[in-house]
């Protein structure tokens, strides 16, 4: 992806409906695009022409029937005007997922030839993306949407992502926008919560760290954003969050929580990523561009404790003399850690988020009472 080569005249540009009506044709008949998107509209077509049938058989019914009826029979002047009240209503809803299928189309489009004029792939839909960021782990299907891929100068990634938790009537639908950036070499597990996207109950992300990993680094970046870092990797977030990198954390991306996990860093966002928006795609592109080049610096870290493992190893290792086995024991400053991170480092601890648990217990609390009027009885009411 090369961002200054950003190019957004596809997402605004005229589209002749015929054209993308044949562009999705092409996609679906391609596999690059599931066949449940049609299928979703048609069987919301059938689902209302039969509740109109329904309703219309079930007219005919009392009309033919009418003698037998007590009381007030049906009449058919009455009977077709609810026919009729019901035929555009049926008609109306129709128009409208259709209207909805074709926007789809148009929006597929777009979407497709706004990634190839800016060097990067559209992939309409992906279940269960194998990406290792929280909100990737969580919860049951779990699909990806509207994804644009680059792979140039490294692998960068825009999406929508769903997933639902809960069950019956709580069921709930979490919606998210992510930017993913692939990274040279695993770095320690690091989340930046964004203190501008957070509530009076706490933090926007779906897990809670505990806070004996936050650390508070200089200036006024504390007041942006909680940096989590692994218990005994201080030293390391300190050196990946030079003041330099964190000025560009602050100028661009202070309204986003990002994570450090593996070899990826996360962007997150409590909205869609992609959209038909001009606007949002430059500001995601600027983002993006202001990080890119500071991230070869993060690749040059490398974990000491894996060196330390390393030198255990080799000096328990048996000498062997002459049969290929070095007879010494290098030296520790001889060892260069191999890219990775050591166990301790690859994920932070999560707890529980009690804080809001009890404000919301609290406010379900006071709901109850009112209720049930044990608050007016309190107050004399």
């Amino acid at each position: 992806m090369s961002t200054p080569a950003f190019d957004a005249r596809p997402l605004t540009e005229p589209v002749d409906g015929a054209t993308a009506r044949a562009h999705r044709r092409q996609l679906l008949s391609t596999g690059r695009a599931p066949k449940t998107a049609g299928w979703a509209a048609g069987c919301l077509i059938v689902a209302v022409a039969g509740v109109f049938g329904l309703i219309v058989v079930n007219l005919i019914f009392r009309l033919v029937f009418a003698p037998f009826f007590e009381g007030d029979p049906p009449t058919a002047g009455g009977s077709f005007g609810i026919v009729a009240v019901v035929g555009l209503i049926a008609a109306g809803a129709i128009a409208l997922i259709v209207k909805a299928y074709r926007g789809g189309a148009v929006r597929w489009y777009r979407l497709d030839h706004f990634a190839r004029a800016n060097g990067m792939t559209w992939y309409p839909q992906a279940s269960n993306p194998p990406l290792p960021g929280m909100i990737f782990t969580l919860g049951s299907s779990r699909t990806a949407t509207d994804i644009l891929r680059g792979e140039q100068p490294r692998l960068v990634e825009f999406g929508n992502y769903r997933y639902t938790t809960g069950s019956g009537k709580n069921r709930t639908t979490h919606r998210w926008g992510y930017v993913a950036i692939r990274l040279g070499t695993p770095l320690p597990h690091i989340v930046l919560d964004a203190e501008g996207n957070n509530t009076f109950l706490g933090t926007n992300l779906p897990q809670t760290f505990d806070k004996h990993q936050r650390l508070s680094l200089e200036g006024d970046f504390n007041t942006y954003f909680s940096l989590y870092c692994p218990e005994g990797y201080e030293q390391d977030a300190l050196y990946l969050f030079t003041p330099d990198i964190m000025a560009r954390f602050i100028d661009n991306a202070a309204q986003l929580d990002v994570e450090i996990v593996d070899d990826w860093l996360f962007l997150y966002g409590r909205r869609d990523f992609s959209t038909l928006d001009p606007r949002t795609w430059g500001w995601l592109f600027s983002v993006v561009g202001a990080l890119m080049d500071k991230l070869a610096q993060w690749e040059r870290w490398r974990d000491d404790r894996l060196t330390t493992q390393a030198a255990g190893a080799a000096a328990s290792a048996p000498v062997v003399g002459t049969s290929g086995a070095l007879p010494f024991t290098p030296p520790v400053e001889a060892l260069r850690p191999p890219p990775g991170v050591a166990p301790g480092g690859r994920r932070l601890k999560t707890t529980v988020p009690w804080a809001t648990i009890i404000i919301a217990a609290g406010f379900l609390i006071i709901w109850i009472a009112m209720q049930s009027g044990v608050m007016n009885s309190l107050f004399g009411r």
